[in-house]
């Protein structure tokens, strides 16, 4: 089990910051959607050069244009990038084969997807992302992983990652499932000590005790 730093809604410089702050507890490190379209790949490019050793991830969502979205993700220094799972399938399919040219990775975002596009999607090779919205989380106070989907995909013997508000409590509550990647935010982002919330995560994964 892999954790993943989201770094979001934040300036370049805050996010290099904190992720220096806990990079010793994190094994990816998230260029969030907002932060991309904030500050461009220039973000993509900064992160990367001060983690070089870490797996970084354009969480970009891409939708349509998916050769030319994802080599500009891929040549700003991008390990992995997300499209999602709504978009049309030759999309998804020419976000993996540029992938595969750029020896790189691809995570489906499965946002609002239905069982069906679910089963069509399973035969790809790829990361597959449980995900809660934002305005699902504050809108309806839901928290990743609360749905009958959940189960489901976890059956498929695929890499499953879960985002959307996970916190310790709820990671306790998935941790049996063995989601391939768990993508943290604000509950390591907002800490008032966040090499310790980091740290804290790690300690859960890895069997320890929770202080």
């Amino acid at each position: 089990m892999k954790i993943q730093l989201a770094l979001d809604r934040l300036t370049i410089d805050e996010a290099i910051r904190i992720g220096e702050e806990v990079k010793d507890y994190v094994d990816w490190i998230e260029v969030g959607t907002s932060l991309i379209k904030e500050f461009g790949v220039e973000s993509i490019q900064k992160i990367k050069s001060v983690f070089p050793d870490k797996t970084i991830v354009a969480d970009i969502k891409t939708i349509d244009n998916a050769k030319y979205e994802m080599e500009l993700y891929f040549r700003a220094g991008a390990d992995l990038a997300t499209v999602m799972g709504v978009a049309p399938l030759v999309t998804i399919e020419t976000s993996l084969e540029t992938a595969a040219k750029w020896q790189k990775e691809i995570m489906i975002d499965l946002l609002n997807t239905s069982k069906d596009i679910q089963k069509r999607l399973l035969a790809y090779d790829a990361i597959f992302c449980s995900h809660v919205s934002k305005d699902e989380q504050e809108e309806q106070g839901r928290l990743a992983n609360n749905n009958e989907k959940t189960s489901y995909l976890f059956q498929q013997n695929k890499k499953i990652a879960v985002a959307g508000g996970i916190t310790l409590e709820s990671l306790k509550n998935m941790k049996e499932l063995n989601p391939f990647v768990v993508i943290v935010g604000s509950a390591i982002t907002k800490a008032n000590n966040r090499p310790a919330a980091a740290q804290a995560f790690q300690k859960l994964i890895f069997g320890g005790e929770i202080e």
